[in-house]
């Protein structure tokens, strides 16, 4: 394509700094951090105290029935909010996105810090937690796509596994910090001063951050792939589809913006949702419903599950970058069929010996399976999504395949799991949902192009 035979004028090369690239990397890692850390807030808050500050009125198992389902609308806006954004951020550039993103996720964590209770105002309380709850969902739907997508974006080619792993960091840095809030206040509060004050505190806390993340980003420099692409304009907005066929109609030469018209969707959606739906699924398995199962079938203390998913966060400061790394060294398809046979393999012998009630076999146990299972996958998916997909809908289709693999294995597989514990009294059902869901992202990694150092500025998918 020429500057004389297309419409688009052809952009200039933009080059960014090493300055550049760490605050790409601080916003993104801080971003996803925000993310986690306001969603693990509300959970814990919903399953602590919730139920009694917004839901006195009724029976308190109901109660607490309906302060989970204030957590579980979070996810239905998500779903809305990759749609919206994800969009938006393929025309209009990722920073602007990202910049909205944060502020809607911080400003609505914040505001449920200071609402006012049932007692205060009655049904109105639960209802502005509900539609507080929409908004958080609804920035939070787009923010880990878009700062994958930005941080892969940015990074060098050689180095962009280990690079964009740092997004993966951010959801361990997100869901100790707010463990540990919550812990402190268990710790140092009377019940009588955390209902009546004390658990707004984590929430107001996160109005500190969200200024420091919006300073961040308001400092940062848009995508260099986004400036880079042949779709988008001296004005830094992508052509819509018709603008698009026009300037390839006008080129006197098979150009790129035909290869990206001419491609067939569907192929590299797919797989990504087989990689996202393996993660996410073993993610749902073994930090929600295994802990659950510990306690409640097992009679184990509840502290011994989540203080072994609290050490495997802290080992995953570790593995993330370490998968990252042999990602770029050894390409993406090998590390994630070794991650995921590896993890299919183990899953028998190591679910018994966590089901036998040793504590130090438990927590051996629960680290290795959440470490090649859920952690290493999700570094390799932070960068992997982003190079299956092409500059012109990458956003979007990273964000739907995220948010529908997840709400898909995330809600379904624990609920699958309990009734299959329940019919067999056994804990073989877990392990065989473990070995579906490794086998599921280890085929979708069989059929997907390697994708390692592809150049992330072509419009076209990579499959």
């Amino acid at each position: 394509m020429t500057q004389e035979s297309t419409a688009v004028p052809p952009p200039h090369v933009a080059e960014r700094t090493t300055g550049d690239l760490k605050r790409a990397a601080v916003s993104g890692w801080l971003g996803t951090a925000m993310e986690f850390m306001d969603f693990q807030l509300y959970s814990l808050a919903a399953a602590i105290v919730f139920n009694e500050i917004f839901f006195p009125e009724v029976d308190p198992a109901v109660g607490l029935i309906a302060a989970m389902g204030t957590y579980g609308v979070g996810y239905v806006a998500r779903l809305v909010g990759a749609i919206y954004f994800g969009r938006m951020g393929d025309r209009i550039g990722r920073k602007r996105v990202l910049f909205i993103t944060i502020a809607l996720m911080g400003a609505s964590t914040t505001l449920i810090g200071v609402l006012p209770t049932y007692a205060q105002i009655g049904l109105a309380a639960p209802a502005l937690l509900v539609a507080l709850r929409l908004v958080q969902g609804f920035g939070a739907g787009a923010e880990i796509a878009g700062a994958t997508t930005m941080l892969a974006e940015y990074a060098p080619a050689p180095r962009r596994g280990i690079i964009a792993s740092l997004v993966s960091l951010g959801t361990n840095t997100g869901t100790l910090a707010a463990t540990g809030l919550w812990a402190l206040l268990l710790a140092v509060l009377t019940e009588e001063q955390l209902l009546s004050w004390g658990w707004r505190l984590p929430f107001l806390f996160s109005f500190v951050l969200m200024i420091f993340a919006i300073w961040v980003r308001r400092h940062l420099k848009e995508s260099p792939v986004f400036e880079n692409r042949a779709d988008v304009t001296a004005d830094g907005v992508a052509l819509s589809r018709a603008e698009l066929e026009q300037a390839a109609a006008d080129a006197h030469e098979t150009s790129v913006l035909e290869a990206a018209l001419k491609q067939r969707k569907g192929k590299a959606f797919f797989i990504a949702l087989g990689l996202r739906f393996g993660q996410a699924g073993n993610s749902g398995l073994i930090q929600t419903f295994l802990v659950g199962y510990l306690a409640t079938t097992l009679l184990l203390d509840r502290s011994v599950a989540t203080s072994a998913i609290l050490y495997s966060s802290v080992v995953g400061f570790a593995t993330v970058p370490i998968v990252g790394a042999l990602g770029d060294r050894f390409g993406r398809r090998p590390v994630y069929m070794a991650l995921t046979a590896v993890s299919a393999v183990l899953a028998f012998p190591l679910i018994n010996l966590i089901q036998q009630g040793s504590t130090v076999a438990l927590t051996v146990s629960m680290i290795l399976l959440h470490n090649l299972a859920v952690l290493g996958l999700f570094s390799l998916e932070s960068v992997t999504m982003a190079e299956l997909f092409g500059a012109r809908t990458r956003f979007t289709q990273l964000a739907l395949a995220k948010e529908i693999g997840g709400i898909l294995a995330t809600a379904i597989g624990p609920v699958v799991a309990a009734a299959l514990t329940a019919a067999t009294g056994s804990w073989w059902p877990i392990a065989a949902m473990l070995v579906v869901y490794s086998l599921i992202t280890l085929v979708s990694a069989y059929v997907s192009p390697e994708v390692r150092g592809r150049d992330l500025v072509r419009l076209e998918d990579a499959a």
